[in-house]
């Protein structure tokens, strides 16, 4: 099937809903949508080589500072999902911004979507700090507008 994300280029990570994510009305919890987020997030790092590993050495990581979300629809026990993003902004001093979309595999419905703000921190103080150059470079923006 053919995924109408709604912007191109995606960064996507697939999920198969497993029974530990059901909740007691017998679908999906949605502290679950916001954890593969964040799993598509890292692992979209992680390509970009900027991993936990490289982040802690630099002691610098993206840290959320917003967060919006719309779920639109439930996913349930073996449903298969695609968990896309997009960086959609970057000051390309402190600030960056991402944008996430959940996707029904199976059948094309878009479950959630989501846009998260970020602050460049000192992963060993906390305290906001510029952005290496190496997360300017490597950040890359999606500029495509819905």
């Amino acid at each position: 099937m053919i995924l109408n994300w709604d912007r191109t280029n995606p960064f996507t990570i697939n999920v198969i809903v497993e029974p530990d994510r059901i909740d007691g009305y017998g679908h999906v919890s949605n502290h679950f949508y916001i954890a593969w987020m964040t799993d598509c997030m890292f692992a979209h790092s992680a390509a970009v080589g900027l991993n936990d590993e490289a982040c802690v050495k630099m002691a610098r990581g993206m840290a959320v500072r917003d967060l919006r979300a719309e779920f639109i629809a439930s996913a349930y026990e073996g449903d298969n999902l695609s968990i896309g993003n997009w960086i959609i902004f970057s000051d390309q001093k402190l600030r960056a911004s991402r944008k996430f979309q959940i996707i029904n595999s199976d059948n094309g419905k878009t479950l959630a979507r989501a846009e998260m703000d970020f602050i460049c921190t000192n992963l060993e103080t906390g305290r906001p700090v510029r952005m290496p150059k190496v997360f300017q470079e490597r950040y890359i923006i999606d500029s495509k507008q819905e």
